[in-house]
């Protein structure tokens, strides 16, 4: 899943591959084959740079691994949310799914 992602997060910020990897600290030389290779899932990169390129795409690091797309959805609109609406939602979540132990 996470070359898809990395690709889909990549084309709407509206980069390069090359300039993705430059924003990452990868060397310029080899930033483009780099971020090729991941959108091609021939390489995967580790979670370190992973955890690089999830603030430069405005997205949390577990949307990148996520399967599904409506909980990558809900990752992300998480993750845009001011606090205080995280905690609003929390809440409803809790109510809507009850016997969690909290």
């Amino acid at each position: 899943m996470l070359p898809h992602r990395l690709k889909q997060a990549r084309l709407r910020l509206g980069v390069s591959q090359e300039k993705l990897g430059r924003l990452v600290d990868i060397d310029p030389a080899s930033a483009s084959a780099r971020m090729n290779q991941y959108e091609r899932g021939k390489h995967t990169p580790d979670y370190s740079l992973v955890k690089r390129l999830a603030p430069v795409l405005g997205l949390p690091v577990p949307w990148f691994y996520t399967e599904d797309d409506e909980t990558a959805e809900l990752l992300e609109l998480f993750h845009r949310m001011h606090p205080s609406d995280r905690v609003v939602l929390l809440n409803a979540a809790r109510r809507l799914v009850p016997g969690l132990g909290r």
